[in-house]
């Protein structure tokens, strides 16, 4: 576990994934460069998408939303996790296997991920500004406006805060209340 600090108020991690997609390996010079057809994903531009993961029945309905209805095959996805402190091994054990769990669910998108040290909502925005995505996708807890005023909310911060696009999934009926470890 190598933790990049990039400014006083930012660090993190990349958690190591399996490898589910083989890495491309170099090639000598083409003679010519290979045609492509017109609506494949090779064609298509892949975009950097944002996921706030949490061990929450609703995070992993936003997780199991935006692969389903937002990710293309050409995205890459990026798995973040914020935690407290980076050298807390069991959080952080926990979050690693939680995030290996959701890649291998993803497995026709690329997918990275990071564990960031701080406040989550500030460090999601922090990501956010850092990596550029076409999007920020997110759940939340579907708290009455009273509750979120006072408690205060991730998303809501995100949605105030983010300068990338936030997308907030609020949970259907169907999501349970269980955990997803």
């Amino acid at each position: 576990m190598e933790t990049v600090m990039e400014d006083e108020d930012y660090k993190w991690t990349e958690v190591k994934l399996p490898s589910i997609h083989p890495e491309p390996e170099p090639e000598s010079e083409p003679e010519s460069e290979p045609e492509l057809e017109r609506g494949t994903a090779e064609r298509r531009r892949g975009r950097d998408i944002v996921i706030a993961i949490d061990h929450g029945h609703n995070s992993k309905h936003a997780f199991d939303w935006a692969i389903a209805h937002f990710c293309r095959l050409a995205d890459t996805i990026y798995l973040v996790h914020a935690i407290s402190d980076l050298k807390n091994e069991v959080v952080y054990v926990a979050t690693q296997g939680l995030m290996e769990k959701l890649a291998l669910e993803a497995m026709e998108v690329k997918t990275k991920a990071r564990i960031v040290e701080g406040d989550a909502g500030k460090a999601i925005c922090k990501v956010a500004e850092k990596l550029k995505p076409a999007a920020v996708v997110m759940g939340t807890r579907s708290r009455s406006l009273m509750q979120s005023v006072v408690q205060g909310s991730v998303s809501e911060y995100c949605v105030h805060h983010c300068k990338s696009s936030p997308l907030v999934i609020v949970p259907g009926i169907e999501v349970g209340e269980e955990s997803i470890i």
